[in-house]
């Protein structure tokens, strides 16, 4: 394949179409992942109860942190492979692709081991109530066995789509996720294994997703990687780390609130009228549906990532801003949906994950119209640090990396409780998808001068 803007469909192709062509099978790509832990949240809100929903959320941060490392081995790699490709660079590019398999491999295992060595310290930090105790350390003990093979399938498929085969990626996580609906039936309510059966289903499913995305190395479309271009080199993972670290930031830092979020909701709930159990099985809900929307704009990201990459790389900076601004316009469709059917449909929404009582769907409505109040704006945030990331402008991708979760939020965690009890939890949500927006503007506005700049 001839390496060159002009013949390379990604300079060339009508940017609407290749936008879909690369960004759909991202989307479900993204949202096949989200079933795995909305499936298990639906059967285990059904068949368990509140506490079985209490317990998926207090294991939710663990599956977060994974994301966290796949986002830093996956994005850094094929950001990395695309701009090569795009200047040129076959050997570069080569190197990066065998350095971030390699390096996906090494992450998953060394994580899986710190995991199993640290757990029960890990469900303490998670916000892990008596009650919900013997719930949640079953379904993470299971689960952790899956650790690698998330880890391998979530990088990989960033790999898979920037060599050209976004409908392959789609079809691992597709596979993965029909297969875990299945045996979630199967183990929870035809063989009545409980929540072990959820975490068991959870750990097969992604066993044969990170299976079928293993087996597409063998016919990688730019080169055929061998043995010896795994070998980990210093420089090259270096280079992949860096580049990869605010998407993986970003990821790390929704773990830090997600454990902030349980604790305070444990806290607060504990001298309300609610109950500890309750705002912590409702903030578990409302996180799984988060991920929904954060596919389809994280998905769009990274379906058009090769995109910005290449023509970056070739040095085509008119077609960078065109694609962003197409990518613009569908992420805000997206979120503005999402808003529509929240506000309208709170409770019958959270009923899909399980009933339990007046007083938990008189908390999750609530939650859900304030929390998720500027959810229509939400997309703006991860579009931007993938397009940031994707030219490598890595001060800007880090400062949105780090404004959301980091700047914003935390703090607000830490302070509103204080003032409004556990309603100022709720509130925190919305303020900081404002200020993040805003944020994300201006840096925007800023690096599209340059970019007009470097035309001339």
């Amino acid at each position: 394949m001839d390496q060159t803007g002009q013949s390379n469909p990604l300079g060339e192709a009508p940017l609407f179409k290749l936008i879909c062509k690369f960004a759909i099978p991202s989307m479900i790509s993204l949202l096949a992942s989200a079933i795995y832990n909305i499936t298990d949240q639906m059967f285990i809100g059904h068949q368990v109860g509140v506490l079985g929903n209490a317990a998926t959320n207090v294991a939710f941060p663990v599956v977060t942190l994974a994301t966290a490392i796949s986002q830093l081995v996956g994005v850094g790699t094929a950001a990395h492979f695309n701009i090569c490709q795009g200047a040129g660079q076959e050997s570069d590019a080569k190197r990066f692709i065998g350095n971030g398999l390699g390096f996906m491999c090494c992450a998953g295992v060394v994580m899986m081991g710190a995991l199993f060595l640290f757990k029960l310290t890990i469900l303490n930090l998670c916000g892990v109530t008596d009650e919900v105790f013997n719930y949640a350390n079953l379904y993470l003990s299971v689960t952790l066995f899956g650790i690698p093979f998330f880890i391998f399938f979530t990088a990989g498929s960033f790999l898979i789509r920037a060599d050209g085969s976004p409908r392959y990626a789609m079809g691992c996580s597709m596979t993965g996720a029909l297969l875990n609906v299945v045996l979630d039936a199967l183990f929870m309510l035809v063989f009545k294994w409980g929540i072990f059966g959820a975490a068991l289903a959870t750990v097969l499913s992604q066993g044969v997703s990170g299976t079928l995305c293993l087996w597409y190395f063998n016919r990688f479309r730019a080169f055929k990687i061998k043995w010896q271009d795994l070998r980990l080199q210093p420089t090259y993972v270096w280079e992949i780390a860096k580049l990869g670290f605010p998407n993986c930031l970003t990821h790390f830092l929704m773990m830090v609130v997600n454990v902030l979020m349980n604790h305070t909701l444990v806290f607060y709930g504990a001298q309300s009228l609610y109950g500890s159990a309750i705002p912590l099985a409702v903030s578990g809900v409302v996180a799984k549906l988060y991920t929904i929307l954060s596919a389809c704009s994280i998905g769009l990201a990274q379906g058009c990532q090769p995109i910005w990459g290449f023509n970056k790389g070739a040095k085509n900076y008119r077609r960078v801003k065109e694609t962003f601004k197409k990518a613009m316009m569908m992420g805000l469709m997206f979120s503005f949906t999402a808003f529509l059917l929240f506000q309208l449909f709170p409770r019958q929404i959270v009923g899909i994950f399980g009933g339990g009582g007046e007083l938990y769907f008189q908390f999750a409505t609530k939650y859900m119209r304030i929390y998720l109040m500027l959810i229509c704006v939400v997309g703006v945030q991860p579009l931007i640090v993938n397009f940031f990331t994707s030219t490598k402008k890595m001060k800007q991708s880090m400062i949105l990396s780090l404004a959301r979760q980091g700047l914003f939020h935390i703090p607000l965690i830490l302070l509103f409780p204080m003032w409004l009890g556990i309603d100022g939890v709720l509130y925190v949500g919305p303020i900081a998808d404002f200020l993040t927006f805003m944020l994300s503007i201006i840096l925007i506005m800023r690096y599209f001068k340059e970019l007009n700049e470097s035309e001339f």
